[in-house]
């Protein structure tokens, strides 16, 4: 096999069994909201359950348009969040709002031509089938490895959904393996090659040594006449407009701990969400938590040094939606009451909005690890506002 990425990405099965089975470990000390805890707080039956859900709700999503498909993602948030018999109401209500078809083929990618293929989003289909090929050529922990590593400096692609996408991939991965999972690995994997989307970025060698919070100050705003209009990731091309973001990654110090920082950055933007969120900017901040805690999920197969640049990408997709999304009135801190986990999955699954769930999902497994009330404050406000 004709090697596509740096000997450093490559995962061995040994190394992999001994990464999970670390993080389940870590991850089981709080409430059970991952996978593995989930399992190992449910009898036998409740676990089969968990697991068949999953792969049923794929089943019945398979073919669906691959833009703005939140389906599995949302799905794999509900089954995480311990409301597995709740999956197959909310995906047939979901697929009725699809209307697009699949993407269409439009030019193979290969091992020859990926490099260029990248960012091309006529080939969406086109990058989903040769994921599927190196999934069936090495084990999916090695093929995470090498792709989010390479993937890591356009993870803003879609808005940071293949990202995303891929994260819930692999948690569900992590629990049980099936070809239909793997099929959603390759068109998580697939979408964020296709969307892949570098953003403004000038390396001064010189890292600034702040942290999420404080670096904040420091994050210029595009002014609104110079934005572009559209989806997020068009709003996020204006950037180019705006050369002192090219500075901002490396505003931030990158610790050797990787966990306590992603802890830093979604909090930071769990606040972000609190202090800024508006009915226009709702959905875009969302994704600034969303899209950082994905990278938890892919910590276990990254190298050192991918860790490190899927760090400095996390803080730079972050901060970049701050940059273009994060200006205006600052809103007041809520009123400090009690918020409780079980409300907030009830309104959350009520709601029926996939943001409301997965923004949720997400918070609820940071505040496990960090438990800053931010947190659910914020999935408090989203839970009421996308119903």
């Amino acid at each position: 096999m004709t090697p596509l990425r740096p000997k450093t990405a490559e995962l061995t099965r040994r190394r992999f069994v001994s990464d999970a089975a670390t993080v389940a470990a870590m991850s089981c000390v709080a409430p059970p909201l991952l996978w593995g805890c989930q399992a190992a707080s449910s009898n036998a039956a409740s676990a089969a359950r968990n697991t068949d859900a999953m792969d049923q709700a794929l089943e019945r999503m398979s073919g669906l348009a691959l833009l703005t498909n939140h389906g599995p993602m949302a799905a794999e948030a509900l089954i995480a969040l311990g409301r597995a018999e709740q999956v197959a109401a909310w995906v047939e209500g979901y697929k009725r709002r699809f209307t697009s078809p699949y993407p269409a083929a439009y030019r193979a990618v290969t091992r020859a031509n990926w490099r260029e293929a990248l960012g091309d989003a006529r080939r969406e289909a086109d990058w989903v089938e040769f994921m599927s090929r190196e999934l069936k050529e090495a084990a999916w922990p090695q093929v995470v490895g090498q792709w989010a590593s390479t993937l890591a400096p356009g993870l803003s692609a879609a808005a940071a959904h293949g990202l995303i996408r891929t994260a819930h991939a692999v948690r569900s991965l992590q629990a049980k393996e099936t070809e239909l999972r793997r099929r959603e690995l390759a068109e998580g994997l697939g979408y964020w090659a296709a969307r892949y989307q570098p953003l403004p970025d000038a390396p001064s060698g010189k890292p600034g040594g702040l942290k999420p919070a404080e670096a904040l100050a420091r994050v210029p705003h595009l002014p609104d006449e110079k934005r572009m209009r559209g989806s997020i990731d068009t709003g996020l091309r204006s950037l180019n407009q705006l050369p002192a973001f090219a500075q901002v990654a490396d505003l931030i110090a990158l610790p050797t701990e990787a966990a306590p920082f992603l802890s830093e950055l979604t909090e930071t933007f769990a606040a972000v969400y609190v202090r800024h969120v508006q009915a226009r900017n709702a959905i875009v901040l969302v994704h600034a938590v969303t899209g950082t805690t994905a990278l938890r999920s892919l910590l276990p197969y990254l190298s050192p040094s991918a860790t490190r640049s899927a760090q400095r990408s996390g803080w730079q997709l972050a901060a970049a939606i701050y940059a273009v999304y994060g200006d205006g009135p600052t809103n007041p801190l809520p009123a400090a009451k009690e918020i409780k986990r079980d409300d907030l999955i009830d309104r959350a699954v009520a709601s029926g909005d996939e943001h409301a769930i997965k923004f949720t999902e997400a918070c609820l497994r940071e505040y496990a690890l960090n438990p800053k009330t931010v947190y659910l404050q914020a999935a408090r406000d989203a839970v009421e506002r996308f119903r």
